[in-house]
C-alpha cells in the first residue's frame, strides 16, 4: 500500500493544489508548508505547462506566471527535495503528458521516486492510454492516479477497479475553477466506485467554500481545492502563505 493512503487516515482528507513557481519557488515552498501545518493531508504540486487543457483561467494564469518566471522541471525537483526535509504528508505531481515525455518518462519517474513524490496525475491521459506511463510508474513506486469525470458513464467501474493511490472524481464538466453550484449526480458515481474498489476517492473542480467542501466530503473520502488557493496567491503574491494557511485551516475544519 502506498504512502497516499495516510492522507485518508485522519477522517476526510483535504487536498490542496499549488502551482509550482507562482509567483516564485520560495513562495511555493512557504505555501506548501503553511498548507501542511494547517491541516492539508495531501498536496498536489502543479508542474507548469504552456497548454494546460484541463485548467480554467485562474490556474492557466498561474502556469503563465510561473513559466515567465523561469521555472523548470529540474528546479521543481530541487524544490521537492528541499521540502522533504520537513514535509511528511503525501505529495503528488499534477502535470501533462508532454512534460513527462519531453523530460523522458523513465528519467522523470525515477527522479520522482528519489525526491519523495508519491503519485502522478496526468489529466490529458485517458484511462485507455495509461499504459504509456503505468509500467514506469510501477517500477519506481509512483501511483498513477486516475480521474473519473461526469462523462465517464459505463467506464467508472472499470477505472475504479484498476485505481491506485486515490481516485480523483471531477465534479463538473469543463475546466477547473470555482463554481457557485455543483449539479452533477456525484452520489451515483461514488456508489459505483465503492462497489468496485476500496481505494479512497476525492472530489475536485469547483470547490471553494467551506459549505461546498462539507457537502462534497459527505459524499466522498476527501475534497480537492485548487483555484481558490491560486486566487489567494494571485492576490497576495509573496505574502500569500499565511493567508493560504488560514484558508486551509477553515476548509479542513469544515470537513472534520
Amino acid at each position: 500500500m502506498s504512502n497516499i493512503c495516510h492522507a485518508f487516515e485522519n477522517g476526510k482528507a483535504f487536498i490542496a493544489f499549488i502551482t509550482c513557481g507562482d509567483p516564485d519557488l520560495e513562495t511555493t515552498a512557504a505555501a506548501v508548508r503553511a498548507a501542511a501545518a494547517n491541516g492539508a493531508d495531501l498536496i498536489e504540486l502543479g508542474i507548469p505547462f504552456s497548454d494546460p487543457t484541463a485548467e480554467g483561467p485562474v490556474i492557466q494564469g498561474a502556469n503563465i506566471r510561473a513559466l515567465q518566471g523561469g521555472v523548470t522541471t529540474d528546479k521543481i525537483f530541487d524544490l521537492v527535495r528541499e521540502l522533504r526535509r520537513d514535509v511528511t504528508i503525501p505529495l503528488v505531481f499534477m502535470t501533462y503528458a508532454n512534460v513527462v515525455f519531453s523530460y523522458g518518462a523513465d528519467r522523470f519517474l525515477s527522479a520522482c521516486r528519489d525526491i519523495g513524490i508519491d503519485g502522478l496525475i496526468l489529466p490529458d491521459v485517458p484511462y485507455e492510454e495509461k499504459e504509456e506511463f503505468l509500467p514506469q510508474c510501477r517500477q519506481y513506486g509512483i501511483d498513477l492516479i486516475s480521474l473519473i469525470a461526469p462523462t465517464s458513464h459505463n467506464r467508472v467501474a472499470m477505472i475504479a477497479r484498476e485505481a491506485e493511490g486515490f481516485l480523483y472524481i471531477v465534479s463538473s464538466l469543463g475546466v477547473t475553477g470555482t463554481r457557485e453550484e455543483i449539479r452533477t449526480d456525484l452520489a451515483s458515481i461514488v456508489e459505483v466506485v465503492r462497489q468496485n474498489t476500496q481505494i479512497p476517492c476525492a472530489i475536485g473542480f469547483g470547490i471553494s467554500t467551506p459549505e461546498q467542501a462539507r457537502q462534497m466530503a459527505g459524499l466522498s473520502d476527501g475534497v480537492i481545492v485548487g483555484s481558490a488557493i491560486i486566487k489567494i496567491l494571485e492576490k497576495y503574491g509573496t505574502q500569500a502563505p499565511p493567508y493560504i494557511g488560514e484558508y486551509v485551516k477553515s476548509m479542513k475544519e469544515a470537513i472534520s
